[in-house]
């Protein structure tokens, strides 16, 4: 059996070592971030529905309870004021309307109970719970 080293070998395993030291680090951090949490729920009790002025659950927040809202009846956002996430703990289901007048010609979207949205696919104006 004979070896053979040639320069140019020498040179490739040396490029070989060298990249695989400089591209285990962006690597790493590239499998970190992929493996990180998802992102954080915002804070709404049980029993609530939480609307944040911004999207990630982050800004302004409102709170309704079932209490405080007429069911099946819809309930516009305070004048000026919007939603781009929202979580729905009421325990029905939640229709959130683009329009501040509940309009169907507008967009809207049903969140059923225990949903988590943090970006809604349009500003939220107003919206109804529904009995079940």
């Amino acid at each position: 059996m004979r070896k053979i080293t040639t320069a140019a070998a020498v040179s490739a395993l040396a490029l070989t070592a060298t990249l695989a030291a400089t591209l285990a680090p962006a690597a790493t951090a590239a499998t970190a971030r992929a493996a990180a949490a998802p992102p954080r729920l915002g804070n709404c009790a049980a029993g609530q529905l939480c609307l944040w002025r911004s999207g990630g659950f982050t800004g302004a927040r409102q709170t309704h309870e079932l209490a405080g809202v007429d069911i099946e009846s819809c309930v516009p956002l305070p004048s000026g004021t919007t939603a781009a996430s929202l979580a729905n703990r009421t325990g029905r289901p939640v229709t959130a309307y683009q329009s501040a007048e509940c309009a169907e010609t507008a967009e809207f979207r049903t969140y059923p109970t225990g949903s988590w949205a943090p970006e809604t696919p349009y500003q939220v104006r107003a919206f109804k719970i529904w009995e079940r």
